[in-house]
């Protein structure tokens, strides 16, 4: 992604929205901007090969394995404009295990791009399902859509959840997950 010509692009939107780039406050706006949009789009960059590596290790765990409350900010894809809330990661392992800040880096790493959140809550099952191969996975991402509070309805206490699982049909798991993370 060129730094270069974001910057120019963005410059040319603070002038056809009727600002002048050149004043004081504006100067360095597209440079800023241009820096962040890489830094919030950097999973493009990324693969779950690379970024899980070698912390997949042997176990004989075989109960959930449950990760609340994962920080997250990403881009909506539609409206360019903040969503961000938690991710609710679980799974029951099948002979394997993986380090806890992996489950973190894999959110991370589809968050950093652009959208929508149940599409997002699907990539980040499929990637810890074909990674890991447990017997049984639920994904969950809670979050607030600037595109609903900010513009549109504006409602600004609105959250959306999505949830998903992958594995071995279990209702089950699929409650208990959903008791665990209320």
């Amino acid at each position: 992604m060129s730094q270069e010509k974001l910057q120019e692009h963005y410059h040319k939107i603070i002038e056809i929205i009727g600002e002048d780039p050149k004043r004081e406050g504006l100067q360095k706006t597209p440079e800023r901007v241009a820096k962040a949009m890489q830094f919030l789009t950097s999973g493009y960059e990324k693969n779950i090969e690379d970024l899980v590596g070698d912390a997949i290790f042997d176990s004989s765990a075989n109960d959930i394995v449950l990760i609340k409350n994962i920080e997250f900010y990403s881009l909506c894809e539609h409206h360019l404009l903040p969503f961000h809330g938690v991710a609710h990661i679980a799974y029951i392992p099948d002979g394997k295990i993986i380090g806890l800040s992996k489950i973190a880096r894999i959110v991370d790493m589809y968050t950093r791009r652009l959208q929508v959140q149940e599409h997002l809550t699907n990539q980040v099952a499929d990637a810890i399902y074909q990674i890991l191969k447990p017997r049984w996975v639920g994904v969950g991402f809670e979050a607030k859509h600037f595109c609903m509070m900010m513009r549109g309805v504006e409602k600004e206490s609105s959250k959306t959840f999505s949830c998903t699982f992958r594995g071995e049909k279990d209702e089950c798991s699929n409650r208990d997950f959903i008791n665990l993370i209320k």
